[in-house]
């Protein structure tokens, strides 16, 4: 088995390489449909209990990563076998040194702002020459997009002809909209990474190895944050451990 089921959701408990070995044959095994990688964690999940577009987004993923230490505490608490955290930028910087070995592999960035986009094309020519980035598409920033914003948007990802189309909306609105787009996308793999775009333009700070190690990433973000970041650490996280424990009394009375 290359998953776990989490309250209906099919996690990936696979490790980083075999995450990482698995896109790349996805990649490399394109039979005309898009294959697409998204992350889960107590606050996606908790918002996609009562977003059921979000919903089927992630339970339709072909690779749902396990980006979140309340992910890992669940699976430990239900005795499911999920070796580890899986963050989507180690994911997306992972696969990149794959491509870089690979060569030939074309990268395709969705979202963000310019600069934003112009700082992760530099930062990657510098690190992984051997990745073309044959396109990049700053999207309006609006709530939704009309049909016109999203024929461009598709009509720009087909025309460069991407091995690999990244995503950074942020959720649910990246895996709503690749979700939703699936069947007009030419790409053999897309990833929804959200603040990956801004971690590797270095427009934000990821939380140092010490807090990564220690399961508290989380932690230094909601504190240069409060006000983005509320609602998941104070909120989504007590409803999601309310589920452990509902889940784990289950399993005790049966």
């Amino acid at each position: 088995m290359n998953s776990v089921d989490l309250f209906g959701y099919r996690i990936s408990n696979r490790d980083l390489k075999g995450n990482i070995d698995t896109a790349m044959e996805m990649i490399g095994e394109w039979t005309g449909t898009t294959r697409y990688m998204a992350c889960a964690n107590p606050h996606s999940l908790v918002i996609a209990s009562r977003d059921s577009v979000f919903q089927k987004a992630l339970r339709k993923a072909d690779m749902l990563l396990p980006d979140g230490s309340g992910i890992i505490l669940a699976a430990r608490i239900l005795r499911l076998s999920i070796p580890g955290k899986i963050a989507g930028f180690d994911f997306f910087h992972g696969l990149s040194k794959l491509a870089q070995a690979h060569g030939g592999i074309r990268y395709f960035f969705l979202g963000s702002s310019p600069m934003v986009l112009e700082m992760i094309v530099s930062r990657i020519n510098s690190e992984f020459p051997k990745i073309h980035i044959c396109g990049t598409y700053s999207p309006p920033f609006k709530p939704e997009f009309s049909p016109s914003d999203n024929e461009s948007m598709i009509n720009a990802i087909n025309s460069a002809r991407p091995h690999v189309l990244w995503v950074g909306m942020t959720a649910p609105k990246q895996e709503k909209w690749i979700y939703n787009h699936l069947k007009y996308l030419r790409v053999p793999f897309a990833g929804a990474i959200g603040a990956v775009f801004d971690f590797y333009a270095g427009t934000k700070q990821r939380s140092s190895e010490f807090w990564i190690k220690m399961g508290l990433e989380w932690l230094p973000r909601f504190v240069r944050e409060p006000g983005r970041l509320w609602e998941r650490n104070l909120k989504s996280t007590p409803i999601f451990l309310g589920w452990i424990i509902r889940e784990k009394l289950k399993i005790i009375t049966r």
